[in-house]
């Protein structure tokens, strides 16, 4: 499916949870940058990365976004993924870089910012809110229009209201791979909005695009796209 000039592969799959874990763990053998995104949704398919490949050694892993808490905070992305796929692998990443949300959150994107410093990714993690956010990038984000910086901090759009540090559109364009993974009847309008409708900043999915981008759907959430 063409998205204005960037074609976006759509695939309905019967299990995007499965199809999801090995693209995943298949990138993790490859080795090079990956980075997750936090949210339900993703959680089995880490479950699963972790059992297809146990060994993330050849990989450095990043988060998409994360909200200003601590590490061991019920809503950090980091625990969920540390929780999900990390705590269970037999050989973990090389470097895992987290985002320091326990810090006030102009450090946090500074330093985050400065580490992803020459960093290309080679696969990007991605999910769609019904609001049609994406990472931290929520309608109308000033955030959005960040050209320079590979990190900056956002204000939450939906509960949890805490402050987040978010990849920027130009970080996450570095994506070798970007695969969208999204499911459930109540994101179909947010999905035929990112990827049938026209890119506008009030749907944030809509405007970001790695190198090669993937939506990997099941068919309640594809349900409301242009055939």
């Amino acid at each position: 499916m063409t998205h204005g000039t960037v074609e976006v592969e759509i695939v309905v799959a019967g299990d995007p949870i499965e199809e999801a874990a090995e693209r995943i763990a298949a990138a993790a053998r490859a080795g090079g940058h990956i980075a997750l995104s936090g949210g339900s949704t993703p959680r089995p398919a880490y479950e699963r990365a972790g059992i297809l490949s146990a060994d993330w050694s050849a990989c450095e892993l990043w988060w998409v976004d994360e909200r200003m808490v601590a590490p061991g905070d019920a809503r950090s992305n980091y625990r969920l993924v540390r929780e999900a796929l990390l705590d269970g692998l037999a050989r973990p990443p090389a470097v895992v870089h987290r985002v320091h949300g326990e810090l006030e959150p102009n450090e946090a994107a500074a330093r985050y910012d400065a580490e992803l410093e020459g960093v290309e990714l080679a696969l990007a993690v991605m999910g769609i809110g019904s609001d049609g956010h994406t990472a931290s990038l929520f309608p109308a984000s000033p955030a959005l229009d960040e050209s320079t910086r590979r990190a900056v901090t956002a204000e939450a759009g939906l509960e949890p209201l805490v402050p987040r540090v978010t990849m920027t559109r130009p970080m996450l364009a570095t994506a070798a791979t970007m695969l969208y993974l999204v499911t459930g009847a109540e994101k179909a309008g947010a999905v035929a909005r990112a990827f049938s409708g026209e890119p506008s900043p009030e749907t944030p999915a809509s405007l970001v695009r790695g190198q090669r981008t993937v939506a990997l759907l099941d068919a309640p959430a594809a349900s409301k796209l242009d055939s």
